[in-house]
């Protein structure tokens, strides 16, 4: 086969996503909505709504238009997506000079490969798929054969294509766009060209049908629009975009004879048609347009960009414009701090360079939202367009800290901002920027003489009432986050130095500061606090403090990349670790306060055992992790790389494994583990493909035509999945606890005989009704009534059958007769089976590899549980006298173990779907 990606060889390509840390698994990445390739729309009829489709770099992403509800997320693709397109039954992605044909967004059905080069250009043709790579090849594929119906090579000096569309009722014709500024209709089936159009030179950047026959608009890279007439060569109207290259282009089909243009600077221009002239304009995006669709016969433009949104907007303003209707975004550029907020581990508050604080959700897309850009001045900000350059705006936000105490009630999250002297405050509960700006007295414009000042580092204390701040000049002020006033300061100053890190205890008794200089100093909290009660000097500065409130400790990374574990009690260093190689980017604590995760400026995070004073886990990732942090519940752990835009979440799987861990060298090279994506791995993305090809031939079927035929439950769905036999409980589930059934049941007094007894006639015991006609005493041929026994065998007949499977191994029979006995049937049975019961050793041991039978074919699970429980129950004592009992029992524990843990990862992600639901709900 093929390799999807010949770059890497398949060893590598399996060496970038294994799976290398002991400890944390990649879950899944958040906060990716879009990119630069433009997003692709399809009407579905079943469900009355259009489905968005937005790509993510290497996989799509199916949101409804409706609320922009993600549905689900493609595989992974071996390289960068570079083309997106999508007709009634697929959705096609080019990806690595290879193109896939996706069906419900989620399955493969066929993949395209013979372009050498990566294609940028797709076009649904009924049942032929245009495409165009990046060495100027058009080829038209048989999307359901997988053959190349037409290759068609054009000399790019001459002709290059850049852009390709199909004017509606154009029988077996498409209009190609070039470099050049030509345009050229051409006719697949024959393989000709139609005829040539040069009306511009510029390049031509986008087409778009219009929805008159024969029209279509001409979108160019230096701003022009021409409304060109194909039929007979005439243009009918030219507009001109100022801002610069028209990249998308959409007709209304409503009603108003309106075409919607986007710009490369995220502007868009609503052109009157009739009229000749600018209707409307208005800024959707930061950055460039990518995508400007018009919905069918509704009022509605949906847009996206690579500054990771989308977004759709709705005309009903009253002078014809557009307003925004709905949003989907991220960070359009990276984080740069990240933390868990509140205590149920579902929202994960973060900051970026885009001066923007957001609220991440790790249960669903909808619930994410943004609190809005810090600004110096809201109001004049809230004036003017968003997204137009403001004086206002604040650097980023370089760390917050949060609590959850008093958030109903006041600002609960405090920001430091990079290179700048004021703390601003936000409340999560209003998802907004708060009124204060807290800024010391001293640092006031009227009596500010250090103008090189700024703020490091704070803390929120736990009861939510007081935010104190360190800054560069080694001042510790304390300020009220509900009123936003001064409330005392540290020392005279706290530091000589630069203020790294804070830290206050659950109660409000004691604060710690540490400086560049390497003192941490411990003050009470009110009182008198001009001097410190203790100072512990350390060998380095201090780069950065991170506490744990409910152990009392506090992590202290130095700038000579160490950590040190300190108890804000005994004041004492109680812990110190060493193995990082560069700066230290940040820590978090488990939730029970035993591990401590560090990441810095290596590549590597790691994870310190506290107790034991080991490292027990390290892994490298493709980019330094800058901010992490682990959920209240921990369950998750969240990173954020440089120069990424999304959180990456990875799953805990010391809670659903049973994980050994050991002590790791800290100087060791850490293996390298893969970031965490929303979609599998490549791997399995090849094996599906490999399963594909397989399966080729089964692909090709009228998918219109009815097979009638009846359909029959299997007793089986799969030989791997584990089967129950579907029996009441109480066959099976009181087994151990017949005899305290049957002393709870006796009757108090001794049954009646009745004076006439009726007539009966005997039966046997089992699931089917059916009388025992074989009960009369036999007779001997002699006429004697002496009974003739040809052998001495107390053996019942399922012992028998037992003994009959030493020769057969056919265990059916056996099984089938016992599961139509009774609950006191199975036990009789069971515990007949030892000698002194009228049994043998041979019965016993088959009966051992009947379990074993029951284990393997994973057929009446609980059953095979429950007689091995008895069995166990009634000869366990005596089955160690017996080497080849002991062996079978052997090999059944070996059968139990693998069977019960395929259900017990089923169950385990049972439960956590369950939870996560459930958390949802509340």
């Amino acid at each position: 086969m093929t390799h999807l990606k010949e770059e890497h060889s398949e060893s590598e390509t399996r060496a970038i996503f294994k799976e290398s840390s002991q400890i944390f698994r990649r879950n899944r990445a958040l906060g990716y909505v879009s990119n630069q390739v433009p997003a692709v729309t399809r009407y579905v009829q079943r469900r009355r709504d259009t489905l968005i489709i937005t790509c993510i770099g290497r996989s799509f992403q199916v949101y409804t238009a409706g609320h922009f509800r993600l549905l689900h997320v493609s595989g992974l693709h071996p390289d960068e997506i570079t083309a997106l397109a999508t007709d009634r039954l697929h959705t096609y992605t080019a990806s690595n000079k290879c193109i896939f044909a996706w069906r419900a967004g989620k399955h493969i059905r066929h993949v395209y490969r013979g372009h050498e080069r990566n294609v940028h250009l797709l076009l649904p043709f009924g049942t032929h798929l245009i495409a165009v790579d990046s060495a100027n090849v058009l080829k038209v594929w048989d999307i359901r054969s997988e053959e190349v119906y037409l290759d068609v090579p054009f000399k790019p000096e001459e002709f290059q294509i850049t852009a390709v569309a199909h004017p509606p009722t154009y029988i077996n014709k498409i209009v190609l766009g070039s470099q050049q500024g030509q345009l050229k209709i051409i006719n697949i089936k024959k393989n000709t060209i139609v005829c040539t159009f040069n009306h511009h030179e510029s390049r031509v950047t986008c087409i778009e049908p219009a929805p008159a026959l024969d029209v279509v608009a001409v979108g160019h890279a230096d701003g022009a629009i021409i409304v060109l007439n194909l039929k007979f060569d005439e243009v009918l109207i030219a507009f001109k975009q100022d801002w610069g290259m028209v990249t998308a282009m959409a007709f209304r089909t409503d009603g108003p004879p309106i075409l919607v243009s986007a710009c490369s600077n995220g502007y868009m221009a609503l052109w009157n048609l009739e009229e000749k002239k600018l209707a409307g304009q208005w800024q959707a995006h930061e950055e460039q347009v990518t995508t400007a669709i018009c919905f069918p016969s509704e009022p509605i433009v949906f847009t996206t960009s690579p500054d990771n949104s989308m977004k759709t907007f709705v005309f009903d303003m009253a002078d014809g414009g557009a307003r925004q209707l709905r949003i989907r975004e991220g960070h359009t550029k990276p984080p740069l701090c990240i933390r868990y907020h509140g205590v149920s581990g579902v929202s994960i508050l973060s900051s970026g360079e885009d001066s923007t604080l957001r609220v991440f959700s790790t249960i669903s897309e909808s619930l994410n939202k943004s609190m809005g850009r810090a600004t110096y001045n809201p109001k004049a900000t809230k004036r003017k367009n968003r997204f137009q350059f403001d004086k206002f705006s604040m650097p980023p936000i370089l760390e917050f800290t949060s609590e959850t105490t008093r958030e109903k009630e006041w600002d609960n999250i405090a920001a430091i901002h990079a290179g700048i002297i004021q703390t601003t405050t936000w409340t999560f509960d209003k998802s907004r920027m708060g009124e204060h700006r807290l800024v010391p007295k001293q640092f006031q414009s009227k009596n500010r003489t250090n103008f090189a000042c700024e703020t490091t580092s704070l803390v929120l204390t736990h009861c939510g009432n007081f935010v104190i701040i360190g800054y560069s000049s080694g001042d510790v002020e304390r300020f009220n986050i509900q009123s936003g006033l001064y409330r005392g300061s540290y020392g005279s100053p706290g530091h000589e130095k630069a203020v790294r890190g804070l830290a206050s205890d659950n109660l409000n008794q004691i604060v710690v500061s540490g400086c560049s200089q390497g003192l941490v100093k411990f003050w009470p909290f009110k009182g008198k606090v001009d001097k410190p009660v203790a100072i512990l000097r350390l060998a380095d500065g201090v780069s950065l403090i991170r506490q744990h409130r409910e152990s009392s400790m506090i992590a202290i990374g130095l700038e000579s990349f160490k950590v040190y574990i300190v108890d804000m009690h005994t004041r004492v260093v109680v812990r110190k670790f060493i193995g990082h190689t560069a700066k230290l980017n940040d820590m978090t604590f488990s939730p029970d306060s035993r591990w401590l995760i560090s990441a810095s400026m290596d590549s590597t995070i790691k994870v310190w055992d506290i107790p034991s004073s080991y490292m027990i886990d390290h892994f490298r990732v493709e980019r330094p992790c800058i901010s992490l942090t682990m959920s209240p519940n921990g369950d998750f752990l969240a990173t954020a790389h440089v120069n990424l835009l999304g959180i990456y979440l990875w799953a805990n799987k010391t809670l659903f494994n049973q994980i050994s861990l050991r002590s790791i060298d800290p100087r060791e090279a850490a293996p390298y583990v893969g970031l965490p994506t929303n979609v599998c791995d490549a791997m399995e993305l090849e094996d599906a493909i490999e399963e594909l090809d397989i399966n080729d031939g089964d692909e090709h079927h009228n998918e219109g035509e009815l097979i009638n035929a009846t359909y029959e439950t299997p007793k089986q769905l799969a030989p791997e999945l584990i089967t129950l036999s579907g029996q009441a409980a109480s066959r099976w589930q009181n087994l151990l606890d017949l005899e305290l059934i049957k002393k709870r049941n006796k009757p108090k007094a001794p049954p009646k005989t009745p004076k006439q007894a009726p007539f009966f006639l005997p039966t046997v015991s089992g699931l089917e009704m059916r009388f025992d006609v074989g009960g009369n005493a036999p007779t001997s041929t002699d006429g004697s009534r002496v009974l003739q026994t040809k052998n001495l065998s107390n053996l019942t007949t399922f012992g028998q059958l037992l003994e009959a499977t030493s020769t057969s191994n056919d265990f059916n029979a056996v099984v089938k007769h016992i599961t139509e006995l009774g609950p006191s049937m199975v036990d009789f049975e069971i515990k007949s089976l030892h000698p002194e019961g009228g049994g043998s050793m041979l019965a016993m041991l088959q009966f051992l590899k009947m379990i074993e039978f029951m284990f393997t074919t994973n057929l009446s699970f609980e059953l095979a549980q429950s007689y091995l429980s008895v069995y166990l129950r009634s000869h366990g004592l005596s089955l160690t006298h017996s080497s080849n009992l002991v062996k079978a029992l052997r090999s059944i524990s070996l059968a139990q173990e693998e069977a019960w843990e395929r259900v017990e990862s089923k169950l385990v992600y049972g439960i956590g779907v369950v939870a996560a639901l459930r958390n949802f709900s509340r």
